[in-house]
């Protein structure tokens, strides 16, 4: 098991679920028996992680209440009320939550639904400053979010890439070790004095630093995970857990 610190950025609304929106983020939407969120922090709990620091923005007061719930000794959960998340992308959330970012950390879309055994073998992979997590089909449409990698080594990220250049995608699951948590706050920072800074997504930090080579990749095709985006995406998660039993 690991002992170490996740950081969710679940701050949105997920205005592309409405109206299952209209009063909750779509964290707090039910996928089966749980919410999308109960998942995350149980799954991630399973896993060793000890500590979660939940950035929130939408129905914070709402969020608050259910993450008490599973705030325990142990397992410490903590929301990081961002209030910016109305005009800010989510490079915003991880500027707001750079105080959390000291020391090695894991970093989790508030939208990815994922099996224990992704965390785990993100976890488990080698030593590098930052691990971004990536599966692959034969396919990709305009909302993934696309990589290209060679040999591990991450070349770039984004939605805008080159279809014929394309790999992989993210999962929206990162892990920073050793220096990575400095370089990511220090870029993340660089960009939010840009004019632009709050309206990107922090995998474009990401993309900057895999120009430096600090990015390496962790493929887990063939293990069951999600995003969480349209009605669709919602009915293949409930799918998903109700195969887990």
């Amino acid at each position: 098991m690991f002992r170490m610190k996740a950081i969710l950025l679940s701050a949105g609304q997920g205005s592309r679920l409405a109206p299952l929106t209209a009063d909750r983020p779509k964290c707090l939407l039910p996928v089966g028996p749980k919410t999308l969120i109960d998942w995350q922090l149980e799954t991630l709990k399973t896993c060793g992680i000890t500590e979660v620091a939940v950035v929130i923005g939408f129905q914070a007061a709402m969020m608050e209440a259910h993450l008490a719930r599973h705030d325990a000794p142990g397992f410490r959960v903590r929301p990081l009320f961002n209030p910016f998340y109305k005009v800010a992308d989510n490079l915003g959330s991880c500027w707001m939550a750079r105080a959390e970012m000291a020391s090695d950390f894991l970093i989790v879309n508030g939208d990815t639904l994922f099996e224990a055994a992704i965390p785990l073998k993100v976890l488990q992979s080698p030593t590098t400053p930052i691990t971004i997590t990536i599966d692959r089909k034969p396919a990709y449409d305009e909302d993934d979010m696309k990589i290209v990698e060679e040999d591990g080594n991450l070349k770039a990220v984004g939605k805008k890439l080159p279809l014929d250049t394309v790999n992989g995608e993210s999962i929206g699951m990162l892990l920073f070790r050793d220096s990575g948590p400095k370089l990511f706050v220090d870029t993340v920072e660089a960009m939010m004095r840009t004019p632009d800074g709050a309206k990107v997504w922090y995998l474009q930090a990401i993309d900057r630093l895999a120009r430096t080579g600090a990015v390496r990749t962790c493929l887990i095709h063939g293990l069951r995970w999600g995003e969480v985006d349209f009605p669709p995406d919602l009915d293949r998660a409930r799918a998903m857990v109700a195969a887990w039993g």
